[in-house]
């Protein structure tokens, strides 16, 4: 690619395409945004669409959170609609409600970036002047194609940062030195590349150049901002990102040992890959994965092995396995008991239709419900149907009947509670 275009420098002027030079519609914009949008106008406030939005509906692609973007201070938006909350502590911004629970995040103008907010100690509030123009708005984000605005008063598309010619171009272009700004916040690349994979666009040359350089810096990111981005990739469209962070050797940073068995052994992977595309399909068709379902598919490759012996504390297995793989990830440890739970009684599916031996007792768990739901998509590649389920498999694979197995009891202890039947 021609580095003549890797620096993204200021305009005298912004680019403004008006109709019929832009695809979007105001028809496809969230009709509450709208109404913030137009009361701020009358109100004397500038106010635009901004962020995946405006970005997916240049695209032609249905938009998810419309986020608005204003010169009023957070005060005064809250002081003009009475159903708007402020939040954050470092910049504060509202979140102005509506039925339902839907909620539309209104955000002033600021110069700042959310890694300087980061880097202000907790104690601290929010820089004496963070608030910026609309300009210095657009300069601190950290992809030109995310930093577009969609004036909805003037049918507008506000490009300040070269951001359309990358649309056009279908590259992910950061905005500013990509060494400085991967140095500055080093989550940065996990967002472009999760960008790239996910709208099938390049990586510009100069950000792809310094993510080998830089990659290791994600480790020392904090664990729980980690989980967050995390947790952006597993909510939809999951296999592409993760075939991206592997082949940029991203994924070691973030879950340790398990991330290098995923980047070293192909076969490996090549399973996760695939349960991944599954998963991805199956949403297409209505299916709503909890968390702690793509937890599970995330690491079942992985503990697969671990889970076929026999004689074992399974829970001990993967609480080992999970502490000496050295994650820079911190996954809440009730989610991580949940799934582990789940990965255990998918284990123990397995076992049972293989040799007819169940423990009965786990049918009653809590956990066997989306257990039951993932065996199905590990090993027969796609969700069950209405009338299928583990019994009526156990059944037709021995019409004999159940056999089960017994735990051992343990002694009493001076008359202390019997500790059988763990659960």
């Amino acid at each position: 690619m021609d580095d003549t275009h890797s620096a993204v420098e200021r305009p005298a002027q912004p680019v403004v395409v008006t109709k019929p030079g832009h695809p979007i519609s105001r028809q496809d914009v969230d009709p509450d945004a709208q109404k913030i949008i137009y009361r701020l106008h009358r109100l004397g406030f500038t106010a635009y669409l901004t962020g995946g939005a405006v970005r997916d509906l240049m695209l032609g692609r249905p938009a998810k959170d419309f986020d608005v973007v204003t010169d009023a201070r957070p005060g005064q938006i809250k002081k003009r609609f009475p159903k708007a909350y402020i939040i954050g502590r470092r910049f504060r911004l509202a979140h102005v409600h509506f039925g339902g629970g839907k909620y539309i995040e209104v955000a002033t103008f600021r110069r700042i970036s959310d890694q300087a907010a980061r880097e202000t100690p907790a104690e601290e509030s929010a820089p004496a002047h963070p608030y910026g123009t609309a300009e210095e708005d657009a300069f601190r984000r950290d992809i030109t194609i995310n930093a577009l605005y969609y004036d909805v008063i003037n049918d507008a598309v506000i490009d300040y940062v070269g951001g359309l010619e990358d649309i056009a171009r279908r590259t992910v272009r950061v905005i500013g030195n990509p060494a400085e700004r991967f140095t500055e916040d080093p989550v940065r690349i996990w967002r472009v590349l999760r960008y790239a994979a996910r709208l099938g666009f390049a990586v510009e040359e100069a950000a792809e150049r310094e993510i080998p350089g830089h990659a290791h810096l994600i480790a020392a990111s904090s664990g729980a901002r980690l989980y967050e981005e995390l947790n952006k990739d597993l909510a939809f469209e999951t296999r592409p990102v993760m075939e991206t962070l592997r082949k940029y050797a991203i994924l070691r940073h973030v879950f340790g040992k398990a991330g290098e068995a995923y980047e070293t052994d192909a076969e490996l992977f090549s399973r996760l890959s695939s349960l991944l595309d599954i998963v991805d399909r199956a949403r297409t068709a209505g299916f709503l994965p909890t968390l702690e379902e793509m937890y599970t598919v995330l690491f079942w490759p992985w503990v697969q092995p671990l889970l076929e012996a026999t004689g074992v504390d399974y829970h001990k297995v993967l609480s080992d396995s999970f502490r000496d793989a050295g994650m820079r990830v911190s996954i809440p440890r009730n989610l991580r008991a949940d799934s582990s739970q789940v990965l255990i009684i998918v284990a123990a599916i397995d076992r049972a239709l293989r040799t007819g031996r169940m423990r009965w007792a786990l049918l009653q768990r809590p956990h066997f419900g989306p257990a039951q739901r993932l065996y199905f998509l590990f090993f027969k590649g796609r969700l069950p149907e209405k009338d299928e389920s583990f019994e009526a498999l156990f059944r037709q694979a021995f019409p004999g009947g159940r056999k089960g197995t017994r735990r051992r009891r343990r002694r009493r202890s001076f008359g202390g509670r019997s500790f059988s039947d763990q659960k």
